[in-house]
């Protein structure tokens, strides 16, 4: 039995010190990727920058990538530590990107139409729209017919200038200078801008 306590006993020893030697590798491990992430910070927020389109959440990224590695506790063996944390990083940031792709959608939904201006306007500005409306009707009733049939095809049916020639049978040339005299006999009616 007491061969038994000693065998026992040796053998948690070794074990014992089998965990300590694991553990002391384990940290050396997991100093070597914590000096990867110094060494490679600005080339990993890069990557992740090509992906995200902003610096700032690049670096965000980084830095959980720096704290998953951290807090993962048991490192495996991990071959090429550089290329395994710069495809941790490449893969959180495009996660992020995704992310922030689906959050967009959805509170786009929520919030759509609460920034749209209100079609009504202000009374004051009802008011002027309304004074400019019956100014330009004015002005344009006072045009020869002929030019201001033109300018009503052309602005408002939104005819061409040679299909307007056919219609009133003229050139295009005469539709193109009847066009122009409406206008501007249109903003001298306005008055100065």
């Amino acid at each position: 039995m007491r061969m038994t306590v000693i065998q026992g006993s040796a053998v948690f020893v070794q074990l014992t010190m089998r965990l300590e030697d694991l553990r002391v590798h384990a940290d050396e491990k997991l100093r070597d990727l914590v000096d990867i992430f110094v060494a490679h910070r600005s080339q990993l927020c890069t990557v992740a920058m090509k992906i995200l389109g902003s610096r700032d959440k690049a670096e965000d990224v980084v830095q959980d990538a720096y704290l998953k590695v951290i807090e993962a506790g048991e490192v495996f063996v991990v071959r090429q530590p550089t290329a395994y944390i710069f495809r941790i990083v490449r893969n959180l940031a495009i996660d992020h990107y995704r992310r922030g792709v689906l959050e967009s959608g959805v509170f786009a939904v929520a919030e759509e139409g609460r920034s749209v201006p209100s079609s009504t306007g202000t009374p004051e500005a009802i008011s002027i729209s309304s004074q400019q409306l019956r100014s330009v009707a004015r002005a344009l009733d006072q045009l020869p017919e002929r030019t201001r049939r033109a300018f009503e095809l052309y602005r408002m049916d939104g005819h061409t200038q040679r299909e307007i020639a056919r219609m009133l049978d003229v050139s295009p040339t005469l539709v193109n200078f009847m066009i122009r005299d409406a206008l501007d006999h249109c903003r001298l009616a306005l008055g100065p801008a």
